[in-house]
């Protein structure tokens, strides 16, 4: 008796789903943001190796696209040189929800991309025209491509738009000022002086003597100087994706370009002398300059160059050089509301 009771009990339930006619289920339409399918990187999961050629032959870069809008598509240039996409980590966590679609790119020689390890193409010149070989490649175009650059990303991005500014839609400078003599007055003059004296001047000594392979050196500059102005947390607290970025970074290009460390342009480093202040008039692209209260940049420098360029607006976070971690409330809202802006042309 109780199993018929439970099957008639069963047929009324099955009944009364397949045929509701009062409330009748309406399916519900569903965005297309994640839809992969007949796209040519479906099988790979958005990941595309991408064949650049050079003067030294054809190499391939790392890059993913994670989501689908055919209207706002951003390409993300890492910092360093040499540190990777992982930079970008938190990324996932803010743009999805605005259907905004990114996409992540290893540049020559970083992590997830060929390494042929050659200093001659270690030069803006040649990254410029990576980036532009990356973006015929993908298919952006100066109705969709939105170029956000962090850090030396940021010296790249400045320059592909000196150069390339008609295929873009809109340009982000995150965390770089436009003078690497005046970003290393900066950290010389006004953020070395905020440090403890004594191990303030222990880093000038090594730096003096060229002792940039002594472990101390590293030691200081990261619990002094790093979880103040590169990412304002204790180290165990850093976020995994950019633990990772720091263990994947290329030392061979960041010293040739940057130097030994983010205090400063250090030794012979080739951008220790880039400085583009004099030509951002010449940018007519809408341009975001997003910079950080303790950022290694000078915030008041990168408010300037929203002013300096034809069509400019600047946010500043209360973060540090990574604000996306440490401020991604105000990193976020201006970002997501600079692309929206210029998408539906009410950027002003």
């Amino acid at each position: 008796m109780r199993n018929l009771i439970l099957i008639a009990f069963a047929l009324f339930v099955l009944g009364g789903c397949s045929s509701n006619e009062k409330n009748p289920i309406t399916p519900i339409e569903g965005s297309s943001y994640f839809d992969y399918s007949n796209s040519d990187d479906q099988a790979t999961g958005g990941v595309k190796m991408i064949p650049i050629e050079t003067s030294k032959g054809t190499f391939n870069v790392y890059t993913k696209r994670m989501g689908n809008n055919p209207k706002i598509r951003v390409l993300l240039l890492h910092g360093g040189p040499g540190c990777t996409h992982e930079q970008f980590g938190n990324f996932e966590g803010y743009l999805p929800n605005e259907e905004i679609e990114y996409i992540y790119y290893d540049q020559l020689d970083s992590y997830y991309s060929d390494k042929p390890n050659d200093s001659t193409l270690w030069t803006t010149e040649h990254f410029v025209e990576e980036v532009e070989q990356v973006r015929k490649a993908l298919n952006l175009n100066k109705d969709n491509f939105y170029l956000l650059g962090q850090s030396w990303g940021g010296i790249l991005a400045m320059e592909y738009a000196l150069k390339y500014q008609d295929n873009l839609k809109g340009l982000i400078i995150s965390n770089m000022m436009a003078s690497a003599p005046e970003y290393g007055k900066y950290a010389n003059e006004v953020l070395g002086p905020q440090m403890n004296p004594e191990v303030l001047q222990e880093i000038m000594d090594m730096e003096a003597n060229n002792d940039f392979d002594n472990p101390r050196y590293s030691e200081l500059l990261m619990n002094h100087y790093y979880t103040e102005h590169i990412l304002r947390k204790p180290l165990n607290e850093w976020p995994k994706s950019m633990s990772s970025c720091l263990e994947h970074l290329n030392p061979n290009i960041y010293i040739y370009m940057q130097g030994h460390s983010e205090f400063g342009m250090t030794g012979n480093a080739t951008l220790k002398n880039w400085d583009v202040s004099n030509r951002l008039k010449e940018i007519k692209t809408p341009t975001l300059m997003l910079g950080a209260t303790h950022d290694t940049m000078d915030p008041k420098h990168m408010e300037w160059m929203a002013t300096a360029v034809q069509n400019g607006r600047s946010v500043t976070t209360n973060g540090s050089h990574c604000s996306q971690f440490d401020d991604p409330e105000t990193y976020f809202t201006g970002l997501i509301k600079f692309i929206k802006d210029v998408d539906s042309g009410e950027f002003k």
